[in-house]
């Protein structure tokens, strides 16, 4: 069944491969974990599909890396699971940015995929 376990397992699976892709700097790896219509919200303005995000973190400096935390997970149907998140994203050279991220995740066939990332800074 969909047990907030289960739930919390489906999101960390993807988030942990967001994370280790973003930690090596892996622009396209990164892209590859998002719905081919992804809406992607970063720290500048969003863009829809797979190329934005790539993009984005291909701007992103060496030596970036993320740390995250799960607030709080919902399982809205069998095929979506919604994550809010608090990520510290961490620099060589200035100081960590702290933000809460949303996601939600979509099931497409086998395999789970982001389709909303927004992230909003914490002040």
């Amino acid at each position: 069944m969909n047990s907030p376990t289960e739930t919390e397992a489906i999101l960390r699976d993807v988030l942990d491969r967001w994370k280790a892709a973003v930690d090596r700097h892996e622009p396209q790896e990164v892209a590859s974990l998002f719905t081919e219509d992804a809406i992607f919200q970063g720290l500048r303005p969003y863009s829809v599909g797979r190329a934005g995000i790539a993009a984005y973190y291909d701007s992103q400096p060496i030596g970036l890396t993320a740390e995250y935390r799960i607030l709080e997970t919902r399982r809205l149907a069998d095929d979506l699971v919604l994550g809010y998140l608090d990520v510290d994203f961490s620099f060589t050279d200035r100081p960590t940015i702290s933000v809460n991220l949303g996601v939600l995740l979509k099931r497409i066939e086998e395999g789970w995929y982001i389709s909303h990332y927004q992230v909003s800074r914490l002040t």
